[in-house]
């Protein structure tokens, strides 16, 4: 395949991923937010923050689970501490939540994990091989991840953001990352692959456009 003839990481998401889900999933994950803040609010100041995160994984659970829920994507049921996964075209769904400046939660699940290694096929739209052709991508993994506002943690009921991501195979660089009210905007564009140039960050590794490092943490 020649290289003006390949994807781009957006554009498979757009291709693969409805915009009512994107739009469903970003109104459900800010409900579960506010309802587990105000669930976790009562509780301790000595552990007021570790209870409204804790809070917040649950309720946004439920509420991310009723989204893929209603866009038919058949997704995993509710059980104890398990994440909740969905399938839309080639995409495996998930979400966490993270800090803004500590990306370090994205790791912690062994299923995440395992789900980023399917992200393998698709680095190559971000860092080329010189000597191998592209190969269509049949299966790949985005997290919704809930981004908060670290100085606030146990006040804040909204995230600063939802952001679509797609992380490398090892769940440590952002392949492709954009807030969900940005990304819907791709919707109605046909360029994208100019809007993936668009999202090069200087902090990242030399040869990975698009994101930030995620580290290993609590």
């Amino acid at each position: 395949m020649s290289e003006q003839h390949q994807p781009t990481i957006a554009s498979l998401l757009v291709q693969h991923i409805p915009r009512d889900l994107i739009m469903g999933v970003e109104d459900a994950l800010l409900i579960g937010a506010q309802r587990g803040t105000s669930a976790g609010a009562a509780m301790n100041p000595g552990h007021r923050s570790h209870a409204v995160g804790q809070m917040r994984h649950f309720h946004m659970n439920e509420t991310f689970r009723d989204a893929l829920d209603a866009a038919g994507t058949n997704p995993t049921q509710i059980k104890g501490n398990r994440v909740v996964t969905a399938v839309s075209g080639i995409f495996a769904l998930g979400r966490f939540n993270i800090s803004n400046g500590v990306w370090n939660n994205g790791r912690r699940s062994r299923t995440r994990r395992e789900m980023a290694m399917a992200n393998l096929s698709i680095e190559p739209l971000v860092t080329p091989d010189l000597f191998d052709a592209y190969q269509p991508a049949t299966r790949a993994t985005v997290f919704f991840v809930g981004v908060f506002d670290r100085s606030v943690q146990d006040t804040a009921a909204i995230p600063l953001s939802i952001d679509i991501t797609v992380p490398n195979h090892e769940l440590k660089e952002w392949l492709f990352r954009m807030s969900t009210t940005q990304f819907l905007t791709l919707y109605e564009s046909q360029d994208f692959a100019s809007e993936q140039l668009d999202l090069a960050v200087p902090q990242l590794k030399s040869g990975i456009a698009g994101g930030q490092n995620l580290q290993s943490g609590t």
